[in-house]
């Protein structure tokens, strides 16, 4: 309702000075009063209404039937606790970003992010949420790789040394990713790690130990020694991840990430970089003797150095 004042109104018949202006000037209304709500407020319940009605129309988070729902306050969203390292195979950054927002001859695929030759880092899934990029696979005890895994793609075409930038900024996404979610920086592996015999990337061409040497991923260290007797390299694989269905991809695999190289068969000196890697995860007792130049047999590699590329 609006209010009118009129105060001490002379009646338009006495001697005072009157006419149909003045009057309409008068009876002009002269406030708001509390009938209606105050303008800040009303604007301010406007704006809060769409998210009051979006609030009721959330959804809940799923329950059990069978269980009675009494919530607690104490959890979180899952967290990944291994970052898998792959290759487009492809030809450019735009032919990956397409790919990984559609999907490629086995189906949709995607990562959570894509690292061009010149180092620039695009992320297409949030970190919390499970992209479609590890597949079938197992390393260790973890099957679901991807609901454990945040996958970065590099955008390489499979045959051609990585640049430089990209691994600078493939280096610089590690140390947040580990640090802001607390992976632990070993955990760093490839994809043909945990799919051997299905997936060959990131590749022999890929420099781990560049990775090693700032700290991600696992990588032989101190000297290489001799194993003692009774050492089983395919323990000693499987202590490293690898899945053991398929002796001969695991190997090959293993030999493009810690040889740089090809090849299926485990020689000398493969057996020298598992016990080293072994004993980092599963420290034993043994002592560490380090080889005589020449006394083994088969072939022998030198020590691993992949270097920069």
């Amino acid at each position: 309702m609006i209010t009118i004042d009129a105060p001490n109104l002379p009646h338009r018949h006495s001697s005072e000075s009157w006419n149909d202006e003045q009057e309409a000037k008068a009876m002009k209304p002269t406030a708001m009063r509390q009938t209606f709500p105050n303008t800040h407020r009303l604007r301010t319940a406007v704006l809060l209404l769409p998210l009051v009605l979006l609030a009721a129309c959330a959804p809940l988070p799923p329950r059990n039937p069978l269980a009675t729902w009494v919530p607690s306050p104490n959890h979180d969203v899952r967290r990944p606790v291994l970052i898998v390292l792959h290759f487009t195979e492809q030809q450019s950054v735009a032919q990956s970003l397409d790919t990984l927002r559609t999907r490629n001859s086995g189906g949709p695929v995607s990562a959570h992010y894509l690292i061009g030759s010149d180092g620039r880092i695009y992320q297409l899934v949030p970190d919390q949420w499970r992209a479609w990029q590890a597949g079938p696979g197992r390393w260790g005890t973890i099957t679901d790789l991807n609901s454990a895994s945040i996958g970065i793609e590099l955008d390489n075409d499979g045959r051609s040394p990585f640049a430089q930038p990209q691994i600078d900024s493939l280096l610089r996404l590690l140390a947040d990713l580990t640090t802001r979610l607390h992976i632990p920086p070993t955990q760093v592996i490839g994809h043909e790690d945990l799919a051997p015999g299905r997936k060959n990337d990131p590749g022999p061409l890929f420099p781990w130990q560049q990775l090693a040497e700032a700290g991600y991923g696992r990588w032989p260290r101190g000297p290489l020694c001799d194993p003692p007797p009774g050492f089983d390299p395919w323990m000693a694989l499987a202590v490293v991840g690898y899945a053991l269905d398929d002796r001969t991809a695991a190997v090959r695999s293993f030999h493009h990430h810690f040889r740089g190289m090809q090849g299926d068969t485990l020689d000398a000196e493969d057996l020298r970089i598992l016990y080293n890697l072994a004993q980092q995860i599963e420290p034993a007792t043994n002592t560490c003797i380090a080889p005589a130049p020449g006394s083994l047999d088969g072939p022998v590699a030198q020590s691993p150095r992949q270097g920069r590329q």
